[in-house]
């Protein structure tokens, strides 16, 4: 499967394609790079999301998963750029409850560019598998309010 690793804020990324698709992003670096169209497009838009001029991704997008989750997804790339909704807004979309929602967010194979970090609960924060959890949450929302200027 071609990988290609980057440095980010948050560490390093490494998104993974098949098929010309993006179907995987995660953290950490892999040995063998592979610098195909989609994966540069891929590392060159996280960086532009990262500087403060990118809002929105345009790429091609596989994620595998059940029907519900790949469901779920879709409406998370629906969340405007700097906004939020809960997880039981998600579930009235979507279908399902809030707490399937959360575990649909958790198995998330493409994080950051399917957003799920703007899912919130109902009380709060909620939870966040990626990177260093919600450490790692906090500061997507902060950077993406500080570039809506909110």
């Amino acid at each position: 499967m071609p990988q290609l690793s980057s440095h980010s804020p948050l560490g390093d990324l490494t998104v993974s394609e098949e098929d010309g698709v993006i179907v995987s992003l995660d953290w950490g670096w892999v040995q063998m790079q592979s610098r195909t169209p989609v994966l540069l497009r891929a590392r060159d838009q996280l960086n532009e999301y990262f500087d403060g001029t990118r809002q929105n991704f345009e790429l091609p997008l596989a994620p595998p998963g059940t029907d519900y989750r790949r469901r779920v997804w879709r409406e998370l790339i629906k969340i405007p750029f700097g906004a939020t909704l809960t997880y039981g807004q998600i579930a009235a979309q979507a279908g399902g409850s809030a707490r399937s929602v959360g575990q649909a967010n958790g198995k998330n194979p493409i994080p950051i560019i399917i957003p799920c970090h703007r899912v919130l609960a109902s009380t709060g924060l909620g939870g966040y598998s990626g990177g260093d959890g919600l450490v790692t949450k906090r500061y997507l929302l902060d950077l993406e309010a500080h570039q809506a200027g909110q």
